[in-house]
């Protein structure tokens, strides 16, 4: 018995959109983690403790909501798995 035409490829891009989501929230979160590990060292660096981890975490944030925000860009753009691969039968072509 085999699924309906078409299933396997809708199956296809539902996990290609969550692997981009996916994607994208780690490297979202990564940014963070970075920017504050920076901003540590040059506290660490020079003395100046907490001044540059509150600065770094700033940026992290930023980054981590620009980094949402065109993942949810690329994601609405993105094929939705419930399309139709072709014209419906309504349509006459």
């Amino acid at each position: 018995m085999t699924g309906p035409a078409g299933g396997d490829a809708k199956r296809r891009r539902a996990a290609r959109r969550q692997g981009i989501a996916y994607q994208g929230a780690f490297e979202a979160f990564v940014a963070i983690l970075v920017a504050m590990g920076i901003g540590y060292w040059v506290d660490q660096r020079f003395g100046t403790s907490p001044l540059y981890l509150l600065i770094g975490t700033g940026v992290g944030f930023a980054s981590f909501v620009l980094r949402l925000v065109r993942l949810g860009r690329q994601l609405h753009e993105f094929p939705d798995a419930s399309d139709d691969d072709g014209p419906s039968a309504e349509d006459p072509q």
